[in-house]
């Protein structure tokens, strides 16, 4: 049965409010009662009204969290044509998400912790189409002579790995200078897949 745009809009309420406990509180004191009141609702029975529970709700966080990424990462790509210059702008802009949006790294963190790595899961599903994704872009770009041959799955990896790195130590050392950690990861990278000469 289709939503209405009310509870379409409650839901993101909702979802949007367990974003910011669970990023401020952490999982384990983001209970209803508080993400009801982040919301501005007055019971937790609205948020059992939407939502089966605790898990699908923090489901709903993971889907959040990947839907906002995606409309702030895509579009930085886009904007580029050149097979670097979208490196450099995929690089910079997953490491510039988290001072745009850092509640949703730090409860995106939290959820994981909780749900676990589970091979099967919306995070790990999603995780594994956008590298597999990322593998024949960097294959294209091999073929068109744009980046040198190396295993594209092994750099889309490292990538991957060193973007993460630098978002898991941004959770632990609020002064890490994000800026000038993309541009140098980007740098490391735009070397790594220059052709030679």
């Amino acid at each position: 049965m289709a939503r209405t745009l009310t509870e379409t809009a409650r839901r993101a309420q909702i979802v949007q409010a367990a974003i910011e406990v669970i990023a401020v509180e952490g999982y384990a004191k983001a209970s209803f009662a508080r993400i009801a009141k982040q919301a501005g609702l007055s019971s937790t029975g609205m948020i059992s009204y939407h939502f089966a529970g605790k898990e699908d709700l923090l489901h709903e966080v993971v889907g959040e969290v990947l839907r906002v990424s995606g409309e702030y990462i895509v579009p930085r790509i886009e904007a580029h044509t050149g097979a670097r210059d979208r490196l450099r702008a995929f690089i910079v802009a997953n490491v510039e998400l988290a001072t745009v949006y850092p509640q949703h790294l730090l409860a995106l963190v939290e959820v994981l912790n909780v749900l676990g790595d589970d091979p099967q899961g919306q995070f790990a599903q999603s995780q594994r189409a956008v590298m597999e994704a990322q593998v024949q872009v960097v294959r294209a770009a091999q073929a068109a002579g744009e980046f040198g041959e190396f295993d594209a799955r092994v750099l889309v990896t490292a990538i991957r790995g060193a973007v993460d790195a630098v978002l898991t130590r941004a959770v632990k050392d609020p002064e890490l200078d994000l800026a000038t950690a993309a541009r140098e990861l980007a740098e490391l990278f735009d070397r790594a897949v220059r052709p030679a000469n």
